[in-house]
C-alpha cells in the first residue's frame, strides 16, 4: 500500500469520525473456551484457534502458547503496523524488525511470595531498523509510532477493567 492509496482508504473514515465522534468508537471483543482435560483455553483470534496454557516456569510443558508472550506478540503486531502506517503517511521508507521482551517474576504468579508482582514489572519495544530515516525524522517516525500504536497506549495507560461472571 502507498501513501496515496493509505490517504484515500483513511480520509472518509477522518472524515466520519470529526463529523460523528461515536462512529469511531469501537468495540473488539475475544472470546476463548476453558479446557476440558488441560489447563488451557482455546482463544479465537478470528484467523485461527490458538490454544494458550501454562508457562512452563509456571508449570506447563511448553506446548500451548503463554498469554504472557501473546501479550507481548500484540504489541509488536501494533507497533509494527502503527510504524510502518505512519511512514508511509510521511512518505519514509522503512524496513527492519521489532521486538518485545518483558520481565516476569513467577513466585507472584504462583503466589510464592505476596510481595513479588504479578504481571510484567517492565517491558521493552525495540526496533532493528535496516533502513532508518535521518535524524528529525526518525525521532519523529518513533514518537509518532508510540503516540498512535493502540497496545502501547493501552499497556501505559491502564484502562478501566472490570471483571464479571455471567
Amino acid at each position: 500500500m502507498d501513501r496515496e492509496e493509505l490517504k484515500r482508504v483513511q480520509a472518509p473514515l477522518k472524515a466520519q469520525y470529526r463529523e460523528d465522534p461515536a462512529a469511531a468508537m469501537v468495540t473488539l471483543r475475544a472470546s476463548g473456551q476453558l479446557g476440558d482435560e488441560e489447563v488451557s483455553c482455546s482463544v479465537d483470534t478470528g484467523r485461527a484457534l490458538v490454544n494458550a496454557g501454562l508457562h512452563p516456569a509456571s508449570g506447563g510443558d511448553g506446548s500451548f502458547a503463554c498469554s504472557g508472550d501473546m501479550l507481548l506478540q500484540a504489541l509488536v503486531a501494533c507497533a509494527g503496523v502503527t510504524m510502518r502506517s505512519v511512514a508511509v503517511n510521511r512518505g519514509v521508507e522503512v524496513a527492519g524488525t521489532v521486538r518485545a521482551e518483558g520481565d516476569l517474576d513467577f513466585r507472584g504468579t504462583l503466589g510464592v511470595d505476596r510481595d513479588a508482582p504479578v504481571g510484567f514489572a517492565a517491558i521493552r519495544l525495540s526496533f532493528d531498523l535496516t533502513s532508518p530515516p535521518a535524524g528529525e525524522e526518525l525521532d519523529a517516525l518513533l514518537a509518532t509510532t508510540e503516540r498512535y500504536c493502540v497496545v502501547l497506549q493501552t499497556l501505559a495507560g491502564s484502562p478501566r477493567l472490570t471483571v464479571s461472571v455471567d
